[in-house]
């Protein structure tokens, strides 16, 4: 029996609507990045923008960790966190905003800054960020937001070395965009003085490009780590998986970090520095997943909680200044499915342990080295007690 043409209209106008709709969900999957950024917009130049009000690090309210000193030979760690504001009405994040207040501490700090704190005593932050906005576009606008972060961070890492004294060794570390203000402190303060480069346990400027190009300029005098036993030297790496084709172009064709102080340009064709940190050396060789020390997903732990470790999970190799990664097994270290996921940092550390145990060595190794030079007291543990050590909380961030 044949359709009535009233029935075969009304078909082929249900058949019409569900491709254009099938369409629009495609297209919004695809576009989802480009929705997002449109909704995280603040809409207004950053030229005139008034920003929140800043933090005054004389005092404990401008950082989430403010350590004290039990020893005169205890190194400081200074740790600047990774992006948690997404956007919207600001162009950098309010101190005081709840939701990426409360990622720096439930997730940021124990998983990110813990591997670094047991290394000494630990100085987190609070810093206006620039928006995950600011870092999935290269406006001018968001460059200039960029560059507003980095100024509180250098005026953090100012009032921390008045705060720590003139003899101590220092460990740096950031995460993301942490790792981006890290690499602007090496180049503006670190590198230009003889006495911080001296006194540098290591940099760690993690999941954020590093050009090459930077070692014959800006940071000619701060080496990268070639061995897992230098000390005074840069340890720096951004891990994918073989199948992250847009993390990859990201972090090696449009991304955007510095060239020289207060100067940004493309990372596209400088080549990427790789320290592999299963293996704490600069080098090209696979490291398996038998040699990995472990991973851990801290979000949400109490700051007194020692996370346990999950060794064995992935394995790890350097390539075209990237490293590449086995998929690890255990469900906690599994990637999200967030919008604009490949600009954030997970909420768990796959190379922990891995950290904690490098940081560990090259402490020992540098105080060992400023006892000889400077008549420091001997280390209080060897590289051994360090590794069959437990984990150093991070203290609570409610006493400040």
């Amino acid at each position: 029996m044949r359709a009535s043409p009233v029935t075969l209209a009304r078909w082929m106008i249900l058949t019409g609507a569900g491709i254009l709709l099938g369409l629009i969900l495609v297209a919004s999957w695809l576009l989802r990045d480009q929705i997002f950024q449109t909704f995280q917009d603040p809409g207004e130049p950053f030229q005139t923008y008034t920003p929140p009000p800043g933090a005054d690090y004389a005092s404990a309210a401008g950082w989430y960790v403010r350590g004290d000193f039990t020893a005169e030979d205890e190194p400081a760690v200074f740790f600047v966190h990774p992006t948690t504001y997404s956007g919207g009405s600001n162009w950098v994040g309010e101190m005081d905003k709840a939701s990426a207040v409360e990622a720096v501490e439930q997730s940021a700090l124990p998983n990110y800054a813990a591997p670094f704190a047991n290394s000494g005593v630990l100085f987190a932050p609070r810093y206006r960020q620039a928006s995950l906005y600011t870092l999935m576009n290269n406006r001018e606008d968001s460059l200039l937001a960029r560059e507003f972060a980095y100024r509180d961070v250098l005026a953090a890492f100012d009032a921390f070395l008045e705060q720590i004294g003139e003899d101590r060794p220092i460990l740096l570390s950031g995460i993301g965009q942490g790792g981006f203000h890290v690499l602007g402190l090496l180049m503006d303060r670190v590198a230009v003085s003889e006495d911080l480069r001296e006194r540098l346990i290591a940099a760690y400027v993690l999941e954020t490009p590093v050009p090459l190009d930077l070692f014959t300029g800006p940071l000619a005098s701060i080496p990268p780590c070639e061995t897992q036993d230098d000390v005074r030297c840069v340890m720096a790496y951004s891990y994918v998986r073989p199948s992250d084709d847009q993390r990859i172009r990201i972090l090696t064709e449009r991304m955007m970090t510095w060239t020289a102080p207060e100067t940004l340009g493309f990372v596209d064709g400088r080549g990427l520095l790789c320290v592999n940190p299963i293996l704490g050396a600069r080098t090209d060789e696979y490291a398996s997943a038998r040699l990995h020390r472990g991973a851990v997903a801290a979000e949400g732990l109490p700051p007194d909680a020692t996370p346990a470790p999950l060794s064995g999970q992935t394995g790890a190799q350097c390539a075209d200044g990237l490293l590449f990664i086995e998929p690890p097994t255990a469900q906690a270290l599994q990637h999200g499915r967030r919008l604009a996921e490949e600009y954030r940092v997970p909420p768990f550390n796959l190379f922990y342990e891995d950290l904690r145990l490098d940081a560990a060595r090259r402490s020992l190794n540098l105080i060992t080295i400023l006892q000889e030079e400077r008549r420091w007291a001997p280390p209080l543990q060897t590289v051994e007690e360090v590794e069959d050590s437990p984990v150093v909380p991070i203290p609570d961030q409610r006493e400040y």
